[in-house]
């Protein structure tokens, strides 16, 4: 909901559209008065150029656990249980959060995680081979994301059923209701909370029992930080990774000409996965910042006490720094993209992301040489959604139909 510029890209959930109405703002400007879809008048960064510098700018803070959706809305042991992840800290809280979890969530732990992530993978399209139709993303990319970060953190196999219907409003604040965010994240809640007593009882090789460990000059994570990192793995953790592999796989498929070099040259596979997450990237806009003195960008000033979101989608087509941003070039050569964030909150569980990605592409095309999908490309949709981007179904082809 744009205060000046037509349909919100929240909702714009057909085909192309969301990437449409990017594309009218960034011709208007790298900066935008919106209503957000909860109500709320803040400002929203397209430009490429605009969010690098703002992402950097210590002017623009997040507040802390006050800063989270609904915060002044939840009972205050939810808001706190649920927002005091290191997305919502400014220094010094956030470099002590990030390095208690980079100390566990090493690069060692992803690799050691490879042959269970191919595992995975293999045994979710074995399952799905031989049917007529399949959606990818819930054949493959959805289990596949929440089974990793499941297995990562140390979530048993028989307890995941319930995270799907958590994930969504959690998500979506303003696209789903105060009382659906409420009740799903009170829900994850409580589990979390259950689950750090266990693993308190009786620490395992995950990471969850290594957080719980975990000390800074003496110091370990909170009750109410340890049930936020669950929080926040969990929620952004899947997310993220199940959209990089839908909205990924959907580039290849309408852009036939870029599937074909990447199935002819393999060693492509890696800056391919830099292009579709430059070109179609799993998160929409970042959480919420505030500036605490008046900013200047792309001609506007911010005044102190703005609200800013920064759509990352959009920065990522920018024009100024992406010309043809709109298409899809696997050999392209530009500047870093950020899908990912950038500055100090940068995704930590972006290496994660593209170990998952790599291996769900990998093992695609060279399992299903005749992968094509199975409905038009416009009438695919998206989830509504401030924050994420990512498809409500990718239905495919796998093989072509058997000679009668």
């Amino acid at each position: 909901m744009s205060d000046e510029s037509g349909p919100a890209p929240f909702t714009a959930i057909r085909g192309d559209e969301r990437h449409h109405v990017y594309a009218d703002l960034a011709a208007k400007g790298p900066v935008h008065p919106i209503t957000t879809p909860a109500g709320m008048t803040a400002w929203l960064v397209t430009g490429y150029a605009e969010t690098r510098a703002l992402l950097s700018d210590p002017r623009l803070v997040k507040g802390g656990w006050t800063s989270g959706s609904y915060a002044h809305q939840l009972p205050q042991d939810v808001a706190r249980g649920i927002h005091t992840t290191m997305l919502n800290s400014d220094p010094p809280d956030h470099p002590r959060l990030r390095r208690l979890v980079t100390s566990t969530f090493t690069r060692r732990r992803v690799e050691k995680l490879i042959p269970r992530i191919q595992q995975i993978t293999d045994d979710l399209l074995a399952e799905a081979d031989g049917r007529g139709t399949v959606d990818l993303i819930s054949a493959l990319a959805y289990p596949l994301a929440i089974g990793v970060i499941c297995e990562l953190i140390g979530i048993p196999e028989a307890e995941r059923a319930d995270f799907r219907e958590w994930t969504l409003p959690a998500v979506s604040p303003g696209i789903h209701s105060y009382e659906e965010f409420h009740e799903a994240v009170a829900s994850l809640l409580a589990y979390s909370r259950e689950l750090i007593g266990k693993k308190r009882r009786d620490p395992q090789d995950d990471l969850l029992s290594d957080l719980i460990a975990a000390r800074d000059d003496g110091e370990g994570l909170s009750q109410d930080e340890l049930t936020s990192m669950i929080f926040l793995l969990v929620i952004a953790g899947h997310e993220t990774t199940v959209n990089l592999i839908g909205n990924g796989m959907r580039a290849l498929l309408t852009h036939p000409d870029q599937l074909a070099l990447l199935r002819k040259r393999p060693e492509l596979l890696d800056p391919a996965i830099e292009e579709l997450l430059r070109h179609d990237g799993p998160v929409q806009s970042t959480l919420s910042y505030r500036t605490v003195e008046p900013v200047e960008a792309g001609g506007v000033t911010l005044p102190a006490g703005s609200v800013v979101y920064f759509a990352l989608v959009a920065a990522n087509r920018d024009p100024r720094t992406f010309p043809q941003g709109a298409s899809l070039d696997i050999t392209r050569e530009a500047p870093t993209h950020v899908a990912f964030g950038h500055g100090i909150h940068y995704c930590v569980g972006a290496p994660l992301a593209r170990v998952e990605a790599r291996i769900a592409f990998r093992t695609l095309l060279d399992r299903f040489p005749d992968l094509r999908l199975a409905a038009p490309a416009e009438s695919l949709t998206r989830t509504p959604s401030l924050i994420m981007n990512g498809l409500s179904a990718l239905p495919v082809h796998l093989r072509l139909p058997a000679a009668a």
